[in-house]
C-alpha cells in the first residue's frame, strides 16, 4: 500500500510554496490530520494534509473500501492580517477527518458545517466545497488508487447556507460572481440574498 501523505505534501508544496506552519489534531478513532499554512502576498492559505490517506467510502457500505474511492484534501484561502483565520486550523482538521468520523463523501458542492465560527469572531460556521482543479492540480496516483482531488472551501454566513439548500450551490455561486463577493474577506458580509 502506498503512503500518499509525502506526494500530497510534494503537490501542495509545488503549487503553494513552503508552509510556514503546520499543527496536527487526531481525533479518537482517526487518524491523525495536519493542516499547513502557506503565505502568498496578502492571501494565507490553510490546506489539510491527512483527509486523502485513506479513500472516502459509501456511508451505506457494510464494508469500507481500503484502496478504492475518491481521495481528497481541503484548502481555505482568506486575506491576510484582517482576523485571527489560524484558530481556523482545528476546524479545518474537525472536516478533513469528517469522512472517517461520521463516513461522509466530501465533494464539490456539498456544505460542511463545523457548528461554530471558523475562527473568532467569524460570520462562517459552514463552508461550500468548491471544485477542484484551479489553485493546486489533483494528484494522479497509481492504479486502482483514484486520484487526491484538492477542494477549495469558500466560507458561507448562516444565511447563504440556508438559501443554498433550497436553490443549490451553482446558483449561490453565481449570486456570488453577480455581487463581485471577495470569498477570501475573512469579515464579509452575506451577499444580497432576496
Amino acid at each position: 500500500m502506498v503512503d500518499v501523505l509525502p506526494l500530497v505534501e510534494a503537490r501542495l508544496r509545488t503549487a503553494l510554496g513552503e508552509p510556514d506552519a503546520r499543527a496536527a489534531v487526531t481525533f479518537l478513532g482517526t487518524d491523525r490530520i495536519e493542516v499547513l499554512r502557506f503565505h502568498e502576498d496578502d492571501i494565507v492559505r490553510y490546506a489539510t494534509l491527512g483527509m486523502s490517506a485513506q479513500p472516502m467510502s459509501d456511508p451505506t457500505a457494510v464494508l469500507a473500501d481500503p484502496v478504492e474511492g475518491p481521495r481528497a484534501e481541503l484548502v481555505l484561502s482568506v486575506r491576510a492580517g484582517l482576523a485571527d483565520t489560524d484558530k481556523a486550523l482545528r476546524p479545518l482538521a474537525v472536516l478533513a477527518a469528517s469522512p472517517q468520523v461520521e463516513g461522509v463523501i466530501v465533494a464539490p458542492g456539498a456544505s460542511l458545517d463545523v457548528g461554530e465560527p471558523l475562527w473568532p469572531g467569524a460570520p462562517f460556521s459552514s463552508v461550500l466545497v468548491a471544485e477542484p482543479g484551479g489553485l493546486v492540480e489533483d494528484l494522479a496516483l497509481d492504479e486502482p488508487l483514484d486520484p487526491v482531488r484538492f477542494l477549495p472551501l469558500l466560507p458561507m454566513t448562516a444565511n447563504e447556507a440556508a438559501w443554498k439548500r433550497v436553490h443549490g450551490a451553482q446558483a449561490l455561486q453565481e449570486r456570488w460572481l453577480t455581487h463581485g463577493t471577495d470569498l477570501r474577506d475573512p469579515s464579509r458580509k452575506s451577499v444580497p440574498l432576496d
